[in-house]
Formats: structure tokens, C-alpha cells, sequence
């Protein structure tokens, strides 16, 4: 490692922690280098002269850029895997009889504890799912639940009160008329399509518009953007958005939007164990970082697994854990013969295309 790239690298990380831009002196006194405060000012010029380091209007000091970031993400930073996650992870895996759902969803409760970051899972997307069944199962003398279930196995579920002039035989009957004609039908398509054979099941649900209309209303929610979230709370946290209104409005209606999720991420490439670091730039989105894998999920789809937090994540610890925790995951859905899945995820630095700080002369 070269002196820029350590000071590249210092400035990076202090910045993560205390979240204040950092002078040369700072650097001398909190890491102890053994040069001038005038060195270490002729390597911070170079690097901001070169787009690593920017000058912030509120201080002296200096922040990473996100070419800065960037650099440190693909050659600086270092693996840390926290044993608490290991330990987490296994505990939830252990319980055989959880649903992919569950497994999932506590996965991303264990990464959103350990990086105090939001952690957001994007299932399959709808056009790629279909419905296999839809059954009415009766819990009570009015109440009955509604069950969906497509070809990857996700479940929704809609639980409502029925009339007592409503005969529970009848709206077997006409749940099952229903399913006869949805089943196989793509999940963006079902209220559409179920819209359209209304006046088909008209004699089946005579008297029965509230259910069927709970029908229609859980089938929009199982229609949308399946999205698991957690930690979004973190969020408030962190001294950018907990300072700024805008930039927390901005970083919550991201995450309100799984279709902008799926397109921040799309033009950017995965290192050889499937991250991808999309480093906030300007625009809408300059001080929000993605750190994002994808598992394949039973049933021959992927979900993608994604961090989202300030552009001043601790990319070491995000990167690592996501890492660990999406090639455990995929080993467990997808298990090979011969194969230890508890075998420790070896990471790996991908080449970078990332133009390499400039050793500045001794003076």
C-alpha cells in the first residue's frame, strides 16, 4: 500500500466513525504517522486534485468522495466478519420447519441489528410468479381465511367475517370457481383477470360483495412488489439524514420504492462473490450507498438482499457480512452434495478499474 493509498484509506475510515471532515494534523495525532503535518497535506492535495478527497464549505477538513469511496470498497478495505453473526445466523438456520419467508426475514432482522444499517429483501418480481392455488379455509362460524400460494412459494393471507346468510358450502364453491380460473395465472395479472370473470361468478357471490371484494384487495396486495424490510429506523441514526430533512425524505421514499431499488442496482457489476456497492453520485440519490447479493430462493427465482444506508456506511463491515450471510443463505436454499453449507465464506477482491492515487514527491 502506498502512503497516499494509507491516507486515503485513514481519512476514508475516520470519516465512517465520526462522521467529521478530517485535517492532517488529525491524522497525525489520532494514527500516529511518522511524517510531516506538510506531507500529509501535499498527499491530501493530490488526492483531492485527483477526485479521491473533497473539501467540505464548513471546514478546513477534508471528506471521501464517492470516487474516494469507491477506490477504498474495491482495494483498501478489509474483510470483517463479526462471530455474533455467524452464531445469529446458524441459530435461525438450525430451525428446520421455518418457511423461506421466515428464514428471510430474520436474516435481514440480524443484519440490520449488527450494521445499524436498513436491510431490504426484493422477492422475484411479479410477472415471473404465478398463482398455483387459492382455497378458503373456514376458522369459525363467520370468519374464514383466504390462502394464496404461487410456484415459488409465497403465501399471503386474508382473514374476514361472513354474514350468517351466507352459507359457508356456497363460498367453498365459489372460492373454488375462482381458483379454477386464476390458477397458473401470472401474479401481475390476477386482479385484472379476476375483475374480468366477475359477471362469470356472479352466481356464486350473490350477497357476498364484501368478500368479494376482500378477494380483490388481498390480491392487490399480493399483486405488488414483494418486499421484506428491516432496520429502517437505523436510518434516523445517522447524523446525515437525522440533520437533513430532505435527505431523509429522499432516502425513505427509495425505500418505499421497490422499483427504484431494483433500477439503482442494475448497472452495476458484482465482485466475484456477487456484491454490488452502488456509492451514491448526484443527483436524487448522492448520500445513499446500496450494498446489494442475490440468492436463489427455492422454486428457480432470486431475491436480492440489499443494505441501504448513508455514502458514510462502514463499507467493510457491509460488504463482509452481506457477503457471509448471502453465500449461507444460498448454500442452505440450494444445498450440493459433498458440500459443507457452515464452510466459512472466503472473500475475495475483484480487480478494479479504479484509477490508483498518485504518490506525491518527497519533499
Amino acid at each position: 500500500m502506498t502512503r497516499s493509498e494509507q491516507i486515503l484509506k485513514l481519512i476514508v475510515e475516520h470519516f465512517i466513525k465520526t462522521a467529521q471532515p478530517v485535517a492532517s494534523q488529525t491524522l497525525i495525532d489520532e494514527y500516529g504517522l511518522e511524517v510531516s503535518s506538510a506531507t500529509i497535506r501535499n498527499e491530501m492535495n493530490a488526492l483531492e486534485k485527483d477526485g479521491f478527497i473533497e473539501k467540505t464549505h464548513t471546514s478546513s477538513g477534508r471528506v471521501p468522495s464517492s470516487k474516494g469511496y469507491r477506490y477504498y470498497v474495491e482495494k483498501l478495505r478489509e474483510d470483517r466478519i463479526d462471530d455474533k453473526v455467524k452464531y445469529a445466523l446458524q441459530s435461525v438456520l438450525e430451525k428446520r420447519t421455518q418457511s423461506v419467508e421466515q428464514i428471510i426475514a430474520q436474516s435481514c432482522e440480524i443484519l440490520a441489528n449488527m450494521t445499524n444499517l436498513a436491510t431490504v429483501v426484493l422477492g422475484p418480481k411479479t410477472e415471473e410468479e404465478r398463482l398455483v392455488s387459492l382455497q378458503i379455509i373456514p376458522i369459525g362460524t363467520n370468519t374464514a381465511t383466504a390462502v394464496f400460494v404461487t410456484d415459488q412459494g409465497y403465501v399471503e393471507n386474508k382473514t374476514f367475517m361472513i354474514e350468517e346468510s351466507i352459507s359457508m358450502d356456497d363460498l367453498v364453491k365459489a372460492v373454488a370457481t375462482i381458483n379454477d380460473r386464476l390458477k397458473g395465472t401470472p401474479i401481475s395479472e390476477l386482479v385484472p383477470k379476476m375483475e374480468a370473470m366477475r359477471p362469470a361468478v356472479q352466481d356464486f357471490m350473490v350477497g357476498q360483495d364484501v368478500i368479494y371484494q376482500a378477494l380483490l384487495e388481498a390480491f392487490l396486495r399480493f399483486a405488488s412488489e414483494r418486499m421484506t424490510m428491516r432496520g429502517k429506523e437505523n436510518l434516523l441514526d445517522q447524523p446525515e439524514f437525522a440533520e437533513d430533512a430532505k435527505k431523509l425524505r429522499n432516502i425513505l421514499e427509495l425505500l418505499d420504492d421497490p422499483a427504484a431499488l431494483r433500477e439503482a442496482m442494475k448497472d452495476i457489476a458484482p465482485n466475484q462473490q456477487g456484491v454490488k456497492v452502488a456509492i451514491g453520485e448526484e443527483g436524487q440519490n448522492e448520500d445513499v450507498s446500496i450494498v446489494s447479493a442475490t440468492i436463489a430462493i427455492p422454486g428457480g427465482q432470486n431475491a436480492s438482499l440489499s443494505l441501504v444506508g448513508p455514502r458514510r456506511m462502514d463499507y467493510d463491515r457491509a460488504v463482509a457480512m452481506l457477503e457471509y450471510v448471502s453465500k449461507t443463505l444460498d448454500d442452505y436454499f440450494n444445498p450440493k452434495e459433498g458440500e459443507d453449507k457452515w464452510e466459512k465464506t472466503k472473500t475475495k477482491k475483484t480487480p478494479s478499474t479504479a484509477t490508483k492515487p498518485k504518490e506525491t514527491k518527497k519533499k
